[in-house]
């Protein structure tokens, strides 16, 4: 079960555009994260890759948890709110659902719940 200081020590990371950083310190080993009903993806090095391979695509990332998140237990639901400034210069916002339920003080499944829509750039 995580403490709030360890959610919020995660939530700092993610606010601060280190999700690579984030991934390696706070998901499990052989951690899954799933989209929506997408197939999930499912180890921290792979993980750890998709994530580098979304910070190369970006300009730069603007990452906020709208407050308050939620725990129960080893269950944590966060809203959060992500803008994209893509280097081909065109924009994508995403609100969305995380649902996580963590191992001791790691994260060992996430799913994201969100629009599919929201992913058209602008």
């Amino acid at each position: 079960m995580p403490t709030s200081k360890r959610i919020e020590e995660f939530i700092r990371q993610v606010e601060t555009n280190k999700h690579v950083e984030a991934v390696e310190a706070f998901y499990t080993e052989d951690a899954s994260i799933q989209e929506n009903n997408s197939t999930p993806r499912i180890g921290r090095a792979k993980l750890v890759q998709r994530e580098r391979e979304v910070m190369k695509k970006a300009k730069s990332i603007y990452s906020q948890c709208i407050r308050p998140f939620f725990e129960d237990d080893n269950l944590v639901i966060i809203r959060w709110k992500f803008r994209f400034d893509w280097l081909d210069g065109t924009v994508t916002e995403i609100e969305e659902i995380a649902y996580q339920r963590w191992d001791q003080d790691r994260i060992a499944e996430e799913k994201f719940f969100y629009d599919p829509t929201q992913l058209q750039p602008k």
